[in-house]
């Protein structure tokens, strides 16, 4: 069964520790679908580089604690999901029929922009997962990488781009309470939900040029651009479905959604 294009803000690490309403939102996602995915293909803020891409092709991948200053609580979870060698190679094929041209990597982990979202959204890690880097790209050509993902959706498998809709570690408040929300903050997801919502890619595309808080909303955009991949990956019979709604630290937007 056709699966959905995901992209999820996965905000701080700890989130993974205490999920709260943002965890039981992501594994109510989960629980609704109508068939489990055959496998999940995730494209996280966390691994970007610059071409040629990357993918994972190890059997067990294992997970990247990639962070510091954490509880030790933290770096002792695991999410041991197998990875999925043949999906890696489906995936190389369609990309390199867009112009891409991936090369294996047979000893990454998934980080945690993945599992953190993974643990709570699957927590049994049953389900494999192939990590593909992000590129250092343009909006509108990370969403052809989206686009030459998408028959995979059609074979059970999900696609998951992982980051922050609004994501600027410089303006966090670490001391905010969760319904304390910025202004600013508010701004400017409301920008970028007003152009996803109906469809209005070139203008996501451009928000560097159209949206005035954009250098507020994303200093630098490793954390918004697996959004695109995942718009890509979208067509026009595709519904979007809001997964979750919120914010922490002031400005730190969860807001996470599905094309399906």
């Amino acid at each position: 069964m056709r699966q959905p294009s995901l992209f999820v803000s996965h905000g701080s690490p700890m989130l993974a520790l205490a999920g709260g309403t943002y965890g039981v939102a992501l594994r109510r996602f989960a629980n609704g679908l109508p068939e489990r995915p055959a496998a999940i293909l995730a494209v996280s803020a966390h691994w970007q580089a610059h071409l040629p891409l990357r993918i994972t092709t190890a059997p067990r991948p294992g997970i990247i604690h990639d962070f510091g200053g954490f509880p030790a609580e933290l770096y002792a979870l695991d999410y041991p999901a197998h990875g999925d060698p043949n999906l890696a190679e489906r995936a190389s094929l369609l990309m390199r029929g867009a112009s891409f041209d991936p090369i294996a990597d047979a000893h990454r982990g998934f980080d945690h922009g993945v599992w953190s979202v993974l643990r709570h959204a699957f927590p049994d890690a049953d389900i494999p997962v192939v990590q593909v880097t992000l590129p250092v790209i343009e909006p509108a050509r990370l969403a052809e990488l989206g686009r030459a993902l998408a028959p995979l959706r059609d074979q059970g498998v999900l696609i998951l781009g992982t980051g922050g809709l609004i994501h600027n570690l410089g303006r966090v408040r670490w001391d905010a309470l969760d319904d304390v929300i910025e202004p600013w903050a508010l701004e400017a997801e409301a920008w970028f939900m007003e152009r996803i919502e109906p469809g209005r890619n070139d203008e996501l595309f451009r928000h560097r040029e159209l949206l005035p808080l954009s250098r507020e909303a994303a200093p630098t955009t490793e954390h918004l651009d697996p959004l695109f991949v995942a718009l890509g990956a979208a067509d026009e019979t595709d519904q979007i479905r809001s997964v979750f709604e919120g914010f922490q630290m002031g400005n730190l937007s969860l807001r996470s959604f599905a094309w399906m």
